[in-house]
């Protein structure tokens, strides 16, 4: 199989070092166009589609394969192993920051840091752990998302991009969502919002940014801090913004926060 079709890899920059890219539910690679070419002249840039969206190779998605993030993270890996990669940066959005974490956990060498932004190891809340969501609000929001994806897709939109004043942004990902195939949707929404990688926190060795929207309809601060407090070697970066893709609506923010983190791990 020819993993970088499978995973539509796009390479572009320059440098010694790499960054590899993940996005998260619903996006593919357009969803870093903002942000990773601040980091062209510094880093060799990587960028894919999970299996199931964007331009990935559709006939390679195995429903038992990505029944967990762990199909995710396997996937991340063969990438950098396809492209000969170690020791790279990883930016993962949203589950895509966890299916990062999960391969640097597995593949220690491929990753020297981690930026996690809007990430979540737990999206349900569980004893004192606030993830967001109680249990019947995500069966609730899963059975809406198995009966009517296109409906499940116009309301969810507007409340996870936050920003109503920009109804472009919104447009936006509600056509990206639809890009993907129900089926894979459907698999792929119940696979994160189900997630729990919480046991995982403390395996990770690499130092970790944590970017964190101040009001963000999917992952609250809580989860932010949670992270924080568990992942060893990490820093938390809360801009003040809302919605859960700062990487679109506040790219200036995003990349500042990064270049921060970047410059402060090399000391």
């Amino acid at each position: 199989m020819d993993i970088l079709k499978r995973n539509n890899v796009v390479t572009f920059g320059s440098g010694s070092r790499a960054m590899v890219f993940a996005h998260g539910f619903g996006c593919d690679t357009q969803a870093w166009r903002f942000v990773a070419p601040a980091f062209s002249s510094d880093y060799r840039l990587v960028l894919f589609d999970h299996v199931g969206a964007g331009q990935s190779d559709l006939s390679a998605y195995n429903p038992d394969r990505y029944a967990n993030l762990q199909g995710y993270a396997s996937d991340l890996a063969e990438v950098l192993h396809a492209l000969h990669l170690t020791e790279v940066v990883g930016v993962g959005h949203s589950v895509g920051g966890m299916i990062a974490m999960l391969a640097a956990i597995q593949n220690p060498e491929l990753f020297s840091k981690l930026v996690l932004i809007g990430a979540s190891p737990r999206y349900i809340n569980d004893a004192d752990y606030i993830g967001g969501f109680e249990r019947d609000e995500v069966e609730d929001l899963l059975s809406f998302l198995d009966s009517d994806y296109r409906a499940w897709t116009s309301s969810m939109a507007p409340q996870v991009m936050g920003n109503l004043d920009r109804p472009e942004l919104t447009e936006e990902l509600i056509s990206s969502f639809l890009c993907l195939k129900p089926d894979v949707a459907r698999q792929f929404g119940r696979v994160t919002f189900l997630s729990d990688t919480r046991a995982e926190l403390p395996k990770l060795q690499v130092p970790s940014l944590i970017v964190q929207s101040a009001n963000d309809f999917v992952v609250p601060v809580a989860v932010g801090e949670y992270l924080h407090q568990h992942l060893l070697l990490s820093q938390l970066s809360v801009l003040n913004t809302a919605g859960h893709y700062p990487h679109l609506s506040a790219p200036v923010a995003t990349i500042s926060a990064i270049e921060r983190f970047l410059k402060s791990a090399q000391n």
